[in-house]
């Protein structure tokens, strides 16, 4: 396995990984299910970054080239995790919901290649979701896709790594790294490996990397809104704003014309950069969002406008009142030139990132194949916790 073994009772580990993101954890995971010591590094006191703050959306069949091996790898790393670590999770698809003839025909030319979308009728698509009957034309079915409680996923899968021997050392910052040390604000760490996986905090630990990759940060206005629908939303759904982000849709001549639609008719949420999405969670409250902002340090203040539009849209697209706010909060992840982060940092450290919105996707399966061709090590054994 390559991994320089400690012995009990030293301040260190086989593998050290810094971030409890779900990266960091897919890579404990990945570890700990090869019999390795495993240490997990955080300043914060629990996940508190991306990981818990998305939709709980894992978009698998929306994906394309690398992102799609990563989520399809991902997708059977969370049905287990769902298992073992006992939090919700659903087999329930995507729907897409579309309004013109546009969204259509790019639903369309990717259910031709027939890999899990499914065409679906206004009709049908209406007995899946409470969406006004005159303001849909039809729309699709992503079959592979699943959904969960990020906040809940999150701390029960902390809870499951705990249980499988990973320890956990929180509300401590790493402070540097070294040739088989990570420095902390606790004591330095020996370790066999290191995985670093800081999401959009890569500037503050390693930032020739971050500025070496082009890595900024991307803010998101969201909110969680109580709603009165005549029936539960059976699957998280997309719109047209999401076709044209998602890159098994976006790079599409249809694609490519439906953006152009969307921003002529609206200027006003193409200037967001909206991503119109919904997911409702066990409890029916339905999350809402969302808008895109990228900076190295975005501001954190938070123009009601995006909001505002949000809300007007989900009435417009939704068979129901207007819908009640619980909470709103700003998402924070990780933006590059790809889709993702993959190198060895000067000290010999892995970093990993998922440099667009698909973080929760496809971060278990980029933390599994990355750590075993890193360091060298066989695929895990099949039922392994």
């Amino acid at each position: 396995m390559n991994g320089r073994a400690m012995t009990p009772g030293n301040s260190g580990a086989d593998v050290v990984v810094v971030g409890s993101g779900i990266v960091g954890l897919g890579a404990a995971y990945a570890a700990a299910r090869r019999g390795l010591r495993v240490l997990v590094v955080d300043r914060t006191e629990s996940p508190v970054g991306a990981t818990i703050r998305n939709f709980g959306h894992l978009c698998i069949g929306a994906q394309s080239g690398e992102a799609r091996r990563y989520a399809d790898a991902s997708r059977d790393l969370w049905l287990r995790l769902s298992r073992d670590a006992g939090f919700w999770l659903r087999e329930s698809g995507t729907l897409v919901a579309a309004r013109n003839d546009e969204e259509i025909a790019v639903l369309a030319a990717a259910a031709n290649d027939d890999d899990g979308i499914r065409m679906l009728e206004a009709e049908e698509l209406l007995r899946y979701a409470p969406l006004r009957p005159g303001a849909i034309l039809g729309g699709a079915h992503i079959e592979t896709d699943l959904q969960t409680d990020p906040r809940a996923a999150a701390e029960a899968i902390v809870r499951h790594l705990a249980a499988l021997g990973v320890e956990f050392r929180f509300r401590t910052a790493v402070t540097g790294l070294g040739a088989g040390r990570v420095d902390t604000s606790r004591g330095a760490i020996t370790a066999g490996h290191v995985v670093v996986a800081v999401n959009h905090d890569l500037d503050q630990l390693l930032p020739e990397v971050a500025e070496r990759n082009g890595i900024v940060r991307c803010a998101l206005d969201m909110m969680r809104a109580a709603v009165s629908v005549p029936r539960p939303l059976a699957a998280p759904l997309l719109t047209g704003w999401s076709l044209v982000r998602y890159g098994r849709f976006a790079g599409t001549p249809q694609a490519d014309r439906l953006r152009e639609r969307l921003h002529a008719e609206r200027p006003d949420l193409a200037a967001l950069d909206l991503n119109q999405m919904y997911t409702q969670l066990p409890d029916g409250t339905l999350i809402i969002g969302d808008s895109h902002a990228s900076a190295v340090q975005p501001a954190p203040f938070q123009p009601e406008v995006a909001f505002s539009a949000f809300l007007a849209e989900a009435e417009a697209l939704f068979d129901m009142p207007a819908p009640r706010v619980v909470e709103r909060w700003q998402g924070v992840y990780a933006k590059g030139p790809t889709e993702f982060l993959i190198e060895r940092g000067d000290q010999g450290a892995l970093v990993l990132a998922a440099t667009t919105g698909i973080g929760m996707t496809t971060g278990l399966g980029l933390a599994e194949e990355n750590l075993a061709a890193a360091f060298g090590w066989a695929p895990a054994m099949e039922g392994t916790s």
